[in-house]
């Protein structure tokens, strides 16, 4: 499976993915990473791997629809197969999300459906939940919305604040979503009346779900 990732910032997710796609066997290829800011930190992880990078700049362009049409070219031209958004921070229309239909997933730090959107460590903590986490979805026309392909948990602490307890969410991030990835590459993900299934699952037909209690 070809894969692009998209990012605006550090990407550090990025970096968990290239390392899992750089180990033998690994059934995903990452051939392009871009970026929609050109500072952004994670086009040197690109440079480290070898994998083509480019920056889509959504401000050098007059509208989201004249950037989002650059970014299929760009796309188009990689020729791939799934795109991941990794730390992302542009909402994508719904004309795009129809164009890649069930070939976009993302990241967000939140057991979803809980806390869609921004801020998701210090809403969790004002809920008081007893867990936190993040989750692996696909992408549709709601923010946040899309079929859940996988989760996993990281317990609150007491004397969390939104900063530790974000950094224990981003390092579950980082095993979660190489997990993902692979069942996506093996073809082990579909979806079944709006929801991810896993075959061979541990819980039959269920989406994964991966408890780390201990972080």
């Amino acid at each position: 499976m070809k894969v692009a990732v998209l990012i605006s910032g550090r990407g550090s997710n990025l970096l968990s993915l290239l390392e899992a796609a750089a180990v033998p066997g690994y059934p995903a290829e990452i051939v392009c990473v871009i970026a929609n800011r050109p500072d952004a930190g994670g086009l040197n992880h690109a440079a480290a791997f070898g994998i083509a990078a480019q920056v889509v700049d959504h401000r050098s362009y007059a509208d989201r629809t004249a950037f989002e049409a650059a970014l299929t070219e760009a796309l188009d031209g990689a020729g791939i197969d799934l795109i991941c958004l990794a730390g992302f921070m542009r909402v994508l229309s719904g004309a795009f999300v129809r164009r890649w239909e069930n070939r976009i997933v993302n990241i967000h730090p939140s057991l979803l459906p809980l806390f869609p959107g921004l801020d998701t460590h210090a809403r969790a903590l004002s809920a008081g939940v007893k867990l936190h986490g993040c989750s692996v979805h696909f992408v549709n026309e709601t923010v946040d919305g899309g079929a859940i392909i996988g989760q996993a948990a990281v317990a609150v602490q007491t004397g969390d604040n939104a900063e530790s307890l974000a950094a224990r969410v981003l390092q579950a991030e980082h095993r979660l979503y190489p997990l993902c990835l692979r069942l996506l590459a093996e073809g082990r993900v579909r979806l079944d009346d709006g929801q991810a299934r896993i075959d061979g699952a541990p819980e039959a037909g269920s989406a994964l779900f991966s408890p780390d209690l201990s972080a």
